[in-house]
């Protein structure tokens, strides 16, 4: 999704590190293409390397003291745990860090993704119409990311004891297994061919975490929902009601912020389902 740079201040801070960032790792942005992140934190450009290889500059900045954890390092940590996922994930090739009057900088250079996003927007607001090997795809490279270990946690039960009874209505399902997950599966993260981007906050989540969240992303499309449904069968099971109900609490519990209210009807019928399981 498109976010407009912020106040200028801040705005010649990033583009200044992110020159020195490009300069420090060698590389040259080209001139067209830069992305903002939600409220100037990141700043991303397409770049090419010394050997012209075609990359992705992403300068993110926090206050200094909170420059670490799983959202800082997060694609690093990815990198050293996947890889490139057999060429569905962009493979991240440097990192620069710096500091500066108590902001931290850190320079994420990736290889680029040419192809667009699904959807500019996380939920989708249209049927597509993507071939079957697009999905197999998807399936198998969650199925690797969900048998890596890792002492990375996305849910924590805590959440779950908490937020399942006050926006489902019903106890917190017991686990029956929990893997690793991207955490963030929805369709403004994911290209055709497929591509997996935004891997700042993956970890151990319920079994099911990562269907139960695009399912969640695409309920205004009930074709395409049922898609996701057939491609992923543990939704609907046992193993994966409390994936559900996870996710379907995270989401209404941002509609009660008054953000995601387009889907306000259909979390309610989902958990409204879920209640009768």
């Amino acid at each position: 999704m498109y976010s407009p740079p912020p106040d200028p201040a801040t705005e010649r801070r990033m583009r200044a590190h992110h020159a020195r960032a490009a300069q420090a790792l060698n590389v040259q942005v080209e001139p067209a293409g830069e992305f903002w992140g939600w409220a100037g934190r990141t700043l991303g450009a397409p770049a090419r390397t010394a050997a012209g290889q075609l990359a992705w500059l992403r300068l993110v900045s926090a206050p200094e003291d909170k420059a670490s954890g799983k959202l800082w390092d997060g694609a690093l940590d990815a990198q050293h745990a996947f890889g490139d996922l057999d060429g569905h994930r962009p493979a991240l090739l440097a990192v620069h860090d710096a500091v500066d009057d108590g902001t931290a900088y850190r320079a994420e250079l990736s290889v680029r993704v040419d192809q667009p996003v699904l959807s500019d927007d996380p939920i989708l607001q249209r049927d597509l119409q993507l071939p079957d090997s697009w999905w197999t795809d998807l399936a198998g490279t969650l199925e690797k990311v969900s048998a890596v270990d890792t002492d990375r946690v996305a849910v924590r039960q805590q959440y779950m004891d908490r937020a399942i009874p006050q926006f489902v209505g019903i106890p917190a399902p017991a686990v029956t297994c929990w893997t690793t997950a991207h955490s963030d599966v929805h369709w403004a993260n994911l290209t055709e061919p497929l591509r997996l981007l935004d891997w700042e906050g993956w970890g151990r989540a319920p079994e099911g975490f990562d269907a139960a969240t695009l399912y969640a992303y695409t309920l205004l499309q009930p074709d395409t929902a049922a898609r996701v449904r057939a491609v992923f069968p543990i939704l609907g099971s046992p193993a994966g009601l409390a994936a559900e109900a996870t996710v379907c609490a995270q989401l209404l519990q941002t509609v009660a912020r008054r953000d995601n209210l387009v889907l306000e009807d259909r979390l309610r019928d989902w958990s409204e389902e879920l209640r009768r399981r």
